[in-house]
């Protein structure tokens, strides 16, 4: 099994870790487009135009599927990149959608979403969330959190104060979805912020049961081939998949 991950720039190696932990696929090729992110400020037509462009990068390489790891492409790009690959596309809406229901018996939970200003106008995880049954659902756009990742800030007064400004007046949900591929490298600080009896909801576990679920693996593979590629300053997003991953 080969993979193709695309993300809007860095944020999708927590996606790749999850699959590396999970040993489905015997190649991972990454491509990071990170020459125009963030994603979650372009409007609808630009995020499809920068789906489908990707698509015809990964035509470069034999694969048995694309993950679309960025929350805000998989909101609005998804049926077009399918229709534009010669292989199935798989984003992380749905995946994140059924990883809630799964994690909350309870229909009447309180959901929080966060994610970029895209991701949370296109109000997926609520229409997802909502034919299952869930009603009670808060949607926050938290793009500061993006930039306090890359620039490896994950405690501290700033992050504290961000804190503060996002979710002054939230009070504790039974679960956060991180609709953002930055925001499980945050999750020990949302963690202690809103209790451990929020749950957290990790776009690349969520896929991973999504996968498992959905096709037959046959073979674990320990020590996959990984290939990293990027719009704009490839070292830069190898050095940080060597921290991140680890590899």
């Amino acid at each position: 099994m080969k993979v193709g991950v695309f993300d809007s720039g860095i944020g999708g190696l927590t996606v790749v870790k999850s699959l590396l932990e999970h040993q489905l696929f015997e190649e991972i090729i990454y491509f990071g487009d990170t020459a125009r992110v963030p994603y979650g400020s372009k409007d609808k037509s630009t995020i499809i135009r920068y789906g489908i462009e990707a698509v015809e990068f990964f035509k470069n390489f034999e694969l048995d599927m694309i993950i679309v790891a960025c929350n805000s492409v998989s909101a609005y790009a998804l049926d077009e990149m399918n229709e534009s690959a010669s292989c199935p596309v798989i984003g992380v809406i749905e995946p994140g959608v059924l990883a809630t229901a799964n994690a909350l018996k309870d229909k009447d939970s309180k959901v929080l979403i966060l994610g970029t200003h895209a991701t949370i106008n296109s109000k997926a995880y609520e229409i997802g969330l909502n034919a299952l049954g869930f009603n009670s659902l808060e949607s926050k756009a938290t793009p500061l959190f993006v930039p306090l990742v890359e620039e490896e800030i994950l405690s501290g007064e700033i992050l504290n104060a961000t804190l503060k400004h996002y979710f002054a007046n939230t009070e504790a949900p039974n679960a956060v979805i991180l609709g953002c591929t930055h925001f499980p490298l945050l999750a020990p600080v949302l963690s202690t912020h809103f209790g451990m009896n929020t749950k957290l909801i990790h776009s690349g576990d969520a896929i991973v049961e999504y996968l498992e679920n959905k096709f037959d693996f046959y073979k674990q593979y320990a020590n996959p081939a990984l290939k990293f590629f990027a719009s704009e300053n490839p070292e830069s997003l190898r050095r940080t998949a060597k921290k991140w991953l680890d590899v």
